[in-house]
């Protein structure tokens, strides 16, 4: 008998929550039994809980940490990626992520990182106050201590993996993270879709340093590229399962159409990026964690509508203003 949480969503595939501190409460890892052990799909964010709930969960599956074969990282997120040296540790399994994921690890997670500077450098240039910009690189450098240790990183660069014993195409789909990769089984029709369709809210659609600067782009291509595939399950990493997902890929489609409409009337008198996301996303109080989530995604907006000619930008003071 399974525990509540765990569910069996395939043929020796089952879904596993890994509880995360943030308010999605919990990321959903895939354990799959395969003819010579196990594989894993994402692994969580590094805390005690997590840890605690992956120990539970391997007991009640009967896996012994030398019985996973692989680890498959869907992107360099820390509540897909922070446990990944933990795991490789107990498990001694290679670990896989897509190239350009591997190169953002680095750059965010490595020991060299300046990520969270450069950040603070990038928002304080779009009108953020440097209170707010300082509390946000002092967050990002403690988020970097929940990714460790590091893990040794192996490319994926397979056009099929094999998870729960049967073939599954990688696809990329950039826009949530440059190298995010989503898994398809076209005989059982499930789609692996990781962060880039979710249930209930939509993905976080972000410009980072280092980056892709047109993120908003990317992850259209990238819905559309999916949104042709004959999926009768999505399986994100948050959030109930999907069965409507053509349907789900249109309400996302429609709320980025009117966020964009909506930043560029906020644009029309010239505003910096900040301001616009204090006029969208400040009638709530927020921490500086989700600041730096409302900036970067307000920036991904404006980026867009920047790359259609809908809004242009300007020096003011210092400042990059965006005015249509």
């Amino acid at each position: 008998m399974l525990h509540k949480d765990i569910e069996a969503v395939g043929d020796g595939i089952y879904r596993v929550p890994i509880p995360v501190p943030f308010p999605m409460k919990y990321v959903y890892c895939y354990v799959c039994q395969e003819a010579d052990g196990w594989s894993l799909v994402d692994v969580g964010f590094r805390c005690p809980e997590a840890m605690r709930a992956w120990e539970a969960a391997f007991r009640q599956l009967g896996i012994k940490p030398r019985h996973v074969r692989a680890i498959y990282i869907t992107h360099f997120h820390p509540d897909h990626f922070g446990l990944a040296g933990w795991m490789q540790q107990q498990t001694e399994a290679p670990i896989w992520i897509s190239e350009p994921d591997q190169a953002m690890a680095e750059r965010v997670w490595g020991e060299e990182s300046s990520q969270a500077s450069e950040v603070a450098a990038l928002f304080r240039r779009h009108g953020v106050p440097d209170e707010l910009a300082a509390e946000i690189e002092e967050n990002m450098w403690k988020l970097s201590l929940r990714v460790s240790p590091f893990p040794v990183l192996t490319v994926l660069d397979h056009r099929e993996i094999v998870l729960g014993q049967r073939r599954w195409t990688v696809i990329p789909v950039p826009g949530h993270s440059d190298g995010l990769v989503s898994f398809y089984q076209p005989e059982s029709r499930q789609l692996l879709v990781s962060d880039h369709v979710l249930d209930r809210i939509t993905p976080n659609i972000s410009v980072w340093p280092g980056a892709h600067p047109n993120p908003l782009e990317q992850y259209f291509a990238s819905l559309r590229k999916v949104e042709e595939l004959d999926v009768d399950v999505a399986l994100p990493a948050h959030g109930a399962v999907i069965r409507q997902f053509r349907e789900r890929i249109g309400d996302i489609f429609r709320h980025h159409e009117q966020r964009l409409q909506k930043m560029k009337a906020l644009t029309e008198k010239g505003r910096t990026a900040y301001e616009v996301a204090h006029l969208v996303f400040g009638h709530k109080p927020l921490t500086a964690h989700q600041w730096r989530f409302a900036v970067a995604e307000t920036l991904a907006h404006l980026e867009y509508l920047r790359s259609i000619g809908q809004v242009q930008t300007e020096e003011r003071d210092n400042l990059i203003v965006y005015g249509s």
